[in-house]
């Protein structure tokens, strides 16, 4: 019997050091099964830090990691603040991931530092539905700062990893302290039956998942109320599943 009181008793002092007695954490489903299952929660945890980056294709890849970004931001709850160090960011794109404009709060800052700390401010605001920076650098120390500062809210925090040199993409396999790590690349369009463009695909890897698992996903991008879906044709697919979900490296 003393042992078990014990067990317990140290449970709940890990439980109070690690704050789950001050956030009832849930979760943002994507709403895609295959997807869902691989995530702790069954979606993308709130009140957490999350990281996104562009595959290999330098600005193309780039705008689909912003775009997929956008799209978590749009199904979340409340304003939007997006924290930038370059005003280029293209408003009507990610209104059409479902990001209206008047949604979102946009703050331009000089240099990564001062949009760190613009994001762990947003995140310590509390009302807000999710915070975005737009970042080269994320150390393991300022990465710990953004997931406390988000622990205590119900707003997701999404560091959207921006290089404006290739050297700096190895930045990207540092430890960090996010929940999640993502890296989207742009496919192929979804062919249509006449000519004309079809929906945007990405490869979405998720290449970290803490107490989840990683995998990687052919997906067709954000539709006007941010939502990803499958592909018709890997969904009808036989053996869909093995055929296009793989595990992720990186």
């Amino acid at each position: 019997m003393r042992s078990t009181s014990a067990i317990q008793s140290l449970r709940a002092q890990i439980a109070q050091i690690e704050g789950r007695q001050r956030r009832a954490r849930t979760a943002l489903p994507f709403g895609i099964a295959e997807v869902d299952s691989r995530l702790p929660g069954g979606g993308l945890a709130i009140g957490a830090l999350h990281e996104v980056a562009g595959g290999g294709n330098g600005a193309v890849d780039g705008a689909a990691a912003a775009l997929f970004a956008a799209g978590i931001a749009a199904r979340s709850k409340g304003k939007v603040l997006w924290c930038v160090t370059r005003p280029d960011l293209f408003a009507p794109a990610l209104a059409q991931a479902g990001l209206a404009p008047d949604r979102v709060i946009y703050v331009e800052a000089g240099d990564d530092k001062t949009v760190l700390a613009c994001m762990e401010e947003g995140l310590r605001h509390g009302g807000l539905g999710a915070v975005v920076a737009e970042i080269a650098h994320l150390s393991l120390t300022a990465s710990r700062r953004l997931q406390l500062a988000a622990e205590g809210s119900q707003s997701i925090g999404i560091a959207l990893r921006r290089w404006r040199r290739q050297t700096e993409t190895a930045d990207f396999g540092q430890p960090t302290a996010a929940m999640t790590r993502w890296r989207v690349s742009a496919l192929p369009s979804t062919a249509l039956p006449v000519p004309g463009v079809g929906r945007h695909r990405w490869l979405v890897e998720l290449i970290r998942a803490r107490a989840g698992e990683s995998a990687d996903f052919e997906l067709e991008a954000c539709d006007a109320a941010g939502r990803l879906a499958l592909p018709a044709d890997l969904v009808h697919r036989p053996g869909a599943a093995e055929g296009w979900q793989r595990g992720a490296s990186g």
